[in-house]
């Protein structure tokens, strides 16, 4: 068939094949199979272990951007707070001085008593 699409002549005799030489050549077909079978059987072995190793880190990395999201709300909830708190206060500092904010009495000279020691 092979001789009929290269356009060779199709009438030219075969020899036989010694069988010492075609037991040689299924041996040789036989091994080169086993070896290229392992060597495809180790690859495809590699890559499903490379991808369930992938799988993992990349497991990992959602799991640590999952931590890394709900400590920043944490921190932007703090913040906030942290913010209402100082805005309180600076409304306390504004509306009744430092002196009222921590309560304490300013003693006025003219309210009877003299500033002079006795």
């Amino acid at each position: 068939m092979q001789r009929r699409i290269y356009g060779h002549a199709t009438d030219v005799g075969i020899r036989p094949l010694n069988e010492e030489k075609a037991v040689q050549a299924a041996v040789d077909l036989l091994g080169e199979l086993f070896v290229f079978s392992v060597a495809g059987a180790i690859v495809v072995f590699e890559m499903q272990r490379n991808s369930r190793s992938e799988a993992k880190k990349e497991e990992l990395c959602r799991q640590e951007m999952e931590k890394l999201r709900l400590r920043d709300e944490a921190l932007e909830k703090e913040i906030k707070g942290l913010q209402s708190k100082i805005q309180e206060l600076e409304q306390l500092a504004r509306g009744k001085g430092l002196a009222g904010m921590f309560n304490f009495r300013i003693p006025h000279i003219g309210e009877g008593k003299s500033a002079t020691p006795a």
